[in-house]
């Protein structure tokens, strides 16, 4: 039996590492034709040699690159048929100690990011009858301090992702978000070795919000998700239940408990973020790295 992925032109941002490259290889060995975005050319570039793929160097706040990255897939391949909207960063501190250029490019990447990717890409994906899927986290259902511009770019993918699903579905075009929890990615690795307190405090959360995920283990079932057209895809399947809890998660208990621990762990981080001297870590790309 063919495999559904098998001559389909899959593209990713935020390819050159963790998920998204992760989820390209799983593509391609699935027979895709993947088109890599990113903002690391070396590794874009190596990654495109391995895979018999074309790459583009784009970052996902700049619209005209991504509308060059869309034409030149076309131009490539012919066509787009799906899109794994992925990029992302997580910027460092509080609103009170944190850099707020910073916090607001967290929001513009993981965000705004994923919008201008969806229009630059919309086209053809609509011409195809395609598949999108938007990056969203575990972090769009449970709050937690130090992470506020992440959480609130993560809830907006969900709810853009919502929103389009039911403009585009008309159309034939499907639409999913993803939600993994911690994975082990740079992005997860650089905040433990930067953060101490975010190190103890991934320790002390509980099953199935505590704990880390391989990155192989979630690019398959983002994999799984473009071949079958997903709604929703959760990393480890347990988040779903967090997803329907969550007016419980965020409540007047959650509150209490999470606001009891944030007493000591909310200036332990402060002071770790004020010594660490940059506001990102040590594999993020692009502009403030």
């Amino acid at each position: 039996m063919r495999d559904p992925l098998d001559g389909r032109v899959v593209l990713v941002t935020g390819a050159a590492r963790g998920l998204g490259e992760h989820t390209a290889r799983l593509a391609a060995a699935r027979g895709a034709r993947v088109a890599l975005v990113g903002l690391e050319p070396e590794r874009l570039a190596a990654l495109a040699g391995e895979l018999d793929a074309r790459w583009f160097e784009a970052d996902v706040t700049d619209q005209a690159a991504l509308d060059a990255a869309a034409r030149g897939t076309r131009e490539a391949y012919g066509r787009i048929d799906a899109v794994v909207a992925n990029a992302g960063i997580a910027s460092r501190g509080t609103i009170l100690v944190g850099d707020i250029d910073a916090h607001v490019r967290t929001v513009e990447v993981d965000l705004i990011g994923v919008m201008r990717t969806v229009r630059a890409t919309v086209e053809e994906v609509v011409a195809r009858r395609g598949y999108f899927l938007l990056v969203s986290s575990a972090a769009a259902f449970v709050a937690l301090p130090g992470m506020a511009p992440y959480c609130a770019a993560k809830a907006g993918v969900e709810h853009f992702g919502t929103a389009i699903r039911h403009e585009l579905g008309p159309r034939g075009v499907a639409v999913g978000t993803a939600h993994p929890s911690w994975v082990d990615t740079d992005l997860v690795r650089d905040a433990q070795a930067d953060l101490p307190s975010f190190r103890e405090a991934l320790a002390r959360l509980p099953w199935p919000v505590g704990g880390t995920t391989t990155a192989q283990r979630c690019a398959a079932a983002f994999v799984d998700a473009i071949a079958r057209r997903r709604r929703r895809v959760y990393v480890p399947r347990a988040i779903a239940v967090v997803q329907a809890v969550r007016t419980v998660v965020n409540g007047p208990l959650a509150d209490r408990v999470i606001g009891r621990g944030a007493r000591t762990s909310v200036p332990e981080m402060e002071a770790q973020v004020r010594a660490l001297g940059r506001a990102y870590g040590a594999h993020t790309a692009g502009p403030g790295s």
